[in-house]
Formats: structure tokens, C-alpha cells, sequence
């Protein structure tokens, strides 16, 4: 029997208004395990982060300009955090395509096999549990983050691999059939610093300079930002891939922020900070059918995946520096940390998938589970609506993009 992705639930939830509406409430954030609502108070059935569910019934196409909702307090802990293990030399080697390997582990290997393997330990007031290829931090305030590693995805159809050390700093190198390279930098903290696509010529192309780190960041991994004022309508803000068109879902991909951008963001901080990622519309899709526990896209739902593919593909060509964030999400049925670490696992699947059936350069791509912390529907349950994949461009947060602002709804002028 098959469930669909996050059966097995995830990190924190917290609550939130419906998508778009504005708030009436002030937004606090929820302990790891929130109540549920109180009698008498309806449950919000979306929230802005991922797919988009169908509008509210009498919804006027353009709303008057609306703050999405805050969903998470400020981390308790502000120093910077661990960085995921390394993999270790046996694992950097080149994997040709369908090799029997996802997300890191032999297909067939499930949650269980981690977590019998998981480590916990304390590290400066955070409770840290330690899997081979991935870590999952819990804040003491309750905020929780799993961290992987992208240079896995990038061994598939690699013809050689390797790793130096030029200063402080780690290069790992993979060398592909046709003699051009991505080169991954990391620093001595486990920092991602440059991600470049060199070319057989020797020109390099730099996908994310990732080096910059702004002072006013927690830790250099979370930006207490306000949520963004949202103008734009809200089958557009956030897209249900199974009902939009092909030319929508490459809009949305290539769509400029909800407002202005004012400085660049590190990778780690559009990945902790859900105020700086919903600065970008997304696309959802919650039709993958994975088995309990597993990560493993079965050859029949791999179909599912093209029209996302499409698009990437699409919006790659036309600019070889775009990014895009994979994002998993997972109801809120399980164990916290198996979920959070599962939802990593499949967004990774996912990402893989699209890489080796469909094309998409591995190195425009990354790719982070958030488990149940963005739950779309407020309920502890099964929820197909909260197991969904989620795709967004996060080039301009990286570049601090200028971009022009959508046009504004009829009699209203979006600040500026």
C-alpha cells in the first residue's frame, strides 16, 4: 500500500490565517507540538508556502494588498549552525544514471534504517541528532532544521571526482562526460561559499557566490524579516501544478519578488527563514504517491514531474544562473524528527528525479524539507494538502535582485 509524500509528518507546526487573508490575529509562533485549535474556532484551511488550494469561494481576483503571516519566532540559539556531515570519500564517486541509488541511500531503505542509526547529542544548548549523510538541529526554543548536502545529487552521470583543499577552504570538483565541471566551495565552518559551472573552454559561470553574510542575519542562517505584502492574485502567489498550464508554471518560475528586494540573502538564510522565501511565488504538487516511510519515487508517479521539469528546463535555458529551491513537506502524522529528515530525503528524490530522467542541471537545483512546520491545512491528521513538493526561483533573494515589481491591482500602487 502506498501513501502519498510526508505520511509520515514532521518539525513544528505552527498556525496560521488562510492564504491571502488578512490577518485579524496576532500570529505567535506554536511550541513543537501544537494543541489543537480550540472549540468553536475554525481551523484555517491554507496558508501561504507551497501549492496553491482552490481560492475561497466569492474571492475577488485581485485583493487589496495583504501581509502573508508570520509562522516562526526568532531561534532561542544565535549562533551559526552545524554544518551537515561531510560525505565521506567512499560516497563522492561517480554514480551512473539509475544506479540504484536516492537521496543518498540504496533504494528500498526507509526511515526506520536512519533512526536506528541516529546519534543525539547537545551542542551549544541545541539538541542535535546526527544521521550518516544529514543533521537535524532542535533550537531550545523549539524551531528545528535538518541540513544535507547537495554533492550527492551531483555524482550521478559524473565521470570523475575530486577534492582539494586551497587555503581554508574544501573544493570538491566533478567532472563530467563532456569535460565541464561544477565546483563546490565550502569554507572551514561547512559553509557553502561558490557554486560554479565551468565549461570545457574554462569558463566559469558562478551559479551561487554565496560568501556575502549580512550582519543584521541570526547566526548567519536566519533574518527575522517581516512577512511580505503580497499584490499579486492568488492563483498566482502560489500555483497548484496539477491544475495550471504549462506557460503558468513557467511564469510563476521566472516571476519577480512580491516586493522589493533590499540585499542579498545567503543560502542559509532563504532556507531557515520562511518571511524571506515567501518573497517568491511557488509551485506545489501533492499527487507523488511515495510507500510509507520511503523516499523512493516509483516509476509511475516520476510522470508527475514533467511539466515542473518543463518549466525548469525552460527557465534554466534562459538564464543559466537561476536557482531553485526543491522543498518537501510532510503532514502531521509521526515522529518529528524521522518526518523532518524524510521530508529532506524526498525533496532530494525529487530533485535527483528531475535531474536524471528529465534534465534539469543538478547544479541550478538544492533542496531542504521542512517537514510539518508549513502545514497548509491546520489539522494533526492525514492531510493530502499538506504532502506536497514545493518549487521556487530564489535567485533574486541570492542576488538581491532589483526586479520590477508585478503590476499592481486595479486603484491600488504596491509601495515601492
Amino acid at each position: 500500500m502506498t501513501s502519498p509524500p510526508g505520511r509520515q509528518g514532521g518539525a513544528p507546526a505552527a498556525g496560521a490565517p488562510a492564504a491571502g487573508a488578512p490577518p485579524t490575529q496576532p500570529q505567535t509562533a506554536a511550541p513543537p507540538r501544537p494543541p489543537a485549535p480550540p472549540a468553536g474556532a475554525a481551523a484555517p484551511s491554507t496558508v501561504p508556502g507551497s501549492a496553491a488550494a482552490t481560492p475561497p469561494p466569492n474571492r475577488a481576483q485581485y485583493a487589496t494588498p495583504t501581509v502573508a503571516p508570520a509562522f516562526r519566532a526568532a531561534p532561542t540559539t544565535t549562533t551559526p549552525l552545524p554544518p551537515p556531515p561531510r560525505p565521506p570519500q567512499r560516497d563522492l564517486t561517480p554514480l551512473a544514471i539509475g544506479a540504484g541509488v536516492v537521496a543518498g541511500a540504496v533504494i528500498g531503505a526507509t526511515i526506520a534504517d536512519y533512526r536506528n542509526q541516529r546519534r543525539e547529542s547537545i551542542e551549544g544548548g541545541r539538541t542535535v541528532y546526527t544521521e550518516p549523510d544529514r543533521i537535524i538541529i532542535r533550537d531550545p526554543g523549539g524551531q528545528t532544521y535538518v541540513r544535507g548536502n547537495d554533492l550527492y545529487r551531483f555524482r550521478y552521470g559524473a565521470r570523475d571526482i575530486r577534492t582539494e583543499t586551497v587555503g581554508a577552504d574544501t573544493r570538491t570538483v566533478v567532472i563530467r562526460p563532456d569535460g565541464s565541471e561544477i565546483v563546490t566551495v565550502v569554507g572551514p565552518d561547512g559553509r557553502l561559499l561558490r557554486r560554479i559551472r565551468r565549461d570545457p573552454a574554462g569558463r566559469e559561470l558562478v551559479i551561487i557566490d554565496n560568501s556575502y553574510r549580512d550582519p543584521q542575519s541570526v547566526g548567519g542562517f536566519y533574518v527575522d524579516a517581516p512577512p511580505p505584502v503580497v499584490n499579486i492574485p492568488y492563483d498566482r502567489y502560489i500555483v497548484d501544478a496539477e491544475e495550471a498550464s504549462p506557460d503558468v508554471i513557467y511564469q510563476t518560475m521566472v516571476a519577480p519578488p512580491v516586493q522589493r528586494i533590499n540585499r542579498r540573502y545567503t543560502l542559509d538564510e532563504i532556507r531557515y527563514s520562511p518571511n524571506v522565501r515567501m518573497q517568491m511565488p511557488s509551485i506545489d504538487l501533492n499527487t507523488i504517491n511515495f510507500e510509507t516511510g520511503s523516499w523512493t519515487i516509483p516509476p509511475d508517479q516520476a510522470a508527475k514531474l514533467q511539466s515542473i521539469a518543463d518549466g525548469l528546463n525552460r527557465a534554466i535555458q534562459a538564464n543559466p544562473r537561476v536557482v531553485f529551491l526543491i522543498e518537501g513537506h510532510t503532514d502531521a502524522v509521526g515522529n518529528d524528527v524521522d518526518n523532518l529528515s524524510l521530508s529532506d530525503r524526498r525533496a532530494q528524490a525529487a530533485a535527483e528525479l528531475l535531474t536524471q530522467q528529465f534534465g534539469v542541471p543538478s547544479e541550478n537545483l538544492t533542496s531542504q524539507g521542512y517537514g510539518e512546520q508549513y502545514l497548509k491545512e491546520q489539522t494533526q491528521g492525514p492531510s493530502a494538502i499538506n504532502r506536497r513538493v514545493t518549487v521556487r526561483n530564489i535567485t533574486p533573494l541570492l542576488n538581491g535582485g532589483q526586479a520590477s515589481l508585478p503590476p499592481p491591482p486595479p486603484g491600488t500602487a504596491p509601495p515601492r
